[in-house]
């Protein structure tokens, strides 16, 4: 790539099996998102291990914290020793083997144990599993060409929620249950015969996600290429790897687009991020949601999901990654503000007063279905804002540099990470109100736009 004469070469292909099995990445790690830490087992952990939602969405925050702040010191280290040892896989099958793990003792965090237990496995699955897409993602630039990259990335982000969206499927439809009647949504008995009251509904996602993450790599490992393996030593690769990392460090001053675009990504990520997280616990705490309606509603956002992400990927090779990044952070930004200022009875702030009747069913209330409404919002849109900002960062550096450039990439979406999820906590405590607290995420999505909108495309451009 000549960055100086503004030029990128074409970036040498591979085999279709082998994007396949980069792109099936994916589509194996997004269901620990989605029914983990999103729709299923984060609510659960927030409103049902213990009797205080508002003290059960606080140390949610600052587990996502304390995560935030290990993958924010180590991933461009990583990614720099990445580039220094060569291959990538290796890196990936050790995190792979930590979340798996963890995410398979997430059973045992029954109704009345221990917050701190469940907290932590659930920092180590959430620690292993963004290490495992920086390496995963570095690999991207050596696959396909540079007007490719936006396309593939797309259309793996989608094929992510869609893999989510089957296993949250598979949850709400043969495990969760109402806890009065003992049916799913279907009217049939939970597999297993599992018991809500128990909170095993929940607790089965753990498992169920480690088990489909197992099978569903494993074709990248089979099928994609890796690097060509280095001929240094772990010792000598770290020390080089520092070494280049304080290189690129410094090297940023003289790429000031790349520069603005990794700033605005660290403010924008943080409050996507935060909503992500935490936008399930909100509706568990403020409506009541179980395990049932968080489902229901988390396929509803999939389902928008994965058609935003299609869409987005002809976009993205037509109009270019920026375009579909801003888009998608006014989507999100106008999304938030509605669910913040949603609750029983009114929407707006209570500017628009709403019938407070419950037909009964699911979502039976009028403000139940704003909540959705906005939501919808968001699945146009949170999948669009992360994939075209992985392939607006490919289309500005080489593949040479990647990893390192993707270790700090990763820096940029968990540098501040603790802030929005610890401002939200702090909020909500001092307050009692989480309503209140997750008001600071718009600050973040709003903010992280306005300094997108300054930067060039592709980064590596003169500003």
């Amino acid at each position: 790539m000549d960055i100086a004469a503004g030029r990128m070469d074409e970036r040498p292909g591979t085999s279709r099996l082998g994007i396949a099995g980069w792109m099936l990445f994916d589509w194996a790690a997004q269901p620990f998102f989605t029914v983990i830490t999103t729709f299923i087992f984060a609510p659960y952990f927030v409103s049902r291990l213990t009797a205080d939602p508002a003290q059960g969405q606080a140390v949610w925050g600052y587990t996502l914290t304390a995560a935030g702040i290990v993958i924010a010191l180590l991933s461009p280290v990583l990614g720099a020793i990445a580039d220094a040892t060569g291959p990538r896989k290796p890196w990936i099958a050790f995190f792979a083997a930590v979340k798996i793990a963890s995410l398979a003792l997430l059973w045992y965090a029954a109704p009345g144990s221990s917050l701190i237990y469940a907290a932590l496995l659930l920092a180590l699955a959430t620690v292993a599993a963004e290490f495992s897409i920086v390496f995963n993602d570095s690999t991207m630039t050596r696959l396909v060409s540079e007007r490719e990259v936006g396309r593939i990335s797309n259309i793996a982000w989608g094929l992510g929620y869609l893999g989510g969206m089957i296993v949250l499927i598979a949850v709400v439809v043969l495990v969760a249950s109402d806890p009065q009647t003992g049916k799913t949504v279907l009217g049939l008995d939970p597999l297993f015969g599992l018991d809500p009251a128990k909170g095993e509904d929940a607790r089965i996602t753990g498992p169920i996600s480690a088990i489909w993450y197992l099978i569903f790599i494993l074709p990248m490992f089979f099928f994609t290429p890796d690097a060509i393996r280095a001929t240094m030593t772990m010792a000598e690769a770290a020390a080089r790897g520092l070494e280049e990392l304080r290189g690129t460090l410094s090297e940023l001053k003289e790429r000031a687009g790349i520069l603005r675009f990794l700033i605005a990504r660290m403010i924008f990520q943080d409050g996507v991020n935060g909503l992500l997280a935490l936008g399930g616990t909100f509706a568990a705490g403020m409506f009541g949601w179980q395990t049932m309606e968080l489902g229901v509603y988390g396929i509803i956002l999939n389902i928008v999901a994965i058609a935003g992400c299609l869409v987005a990927s002809w976009l993205d090779a037509h109009l270019g990654s920026k375009k579909i990044v801003v888009a998608s952070l006014v989507c999100l930004t106008i999304a938030t503000l509605g669910i913040v200022s949603t609750g029983p009875g009114f929407t707006l702030f209570g500017l628009a007063p709403l019938p407070s009747t419950d037909s009964g069913g699911l979502f039976g209330t009028a403000a139940e279905k704003a909540y959705i409404a906005y939501g919808l919002l968001v699945g146009i849109a949170f999948g669009p804002v992360q994939a075209s900002s992985r392939s607006y960062l490919a289309r500005s550096v080489s593949p040479d540099e990647a990893g390192r450039y993707f270790g700090l990439y990763a820096l940029s979406g968990r540098a501040t990470s603790f802030l929005a999820p610890a401002s939200v906590a702090t909020v909500t405590l001092l307050t009692g109100s989480a309503r209140i607290g997750m008001v600071a995420l718009v600050a973040f999505l709003a903010l992280g736009l306005v300094l997108l909108l300054r930067t060039p495309y592709p980064a590596h451009r003169p500003t």
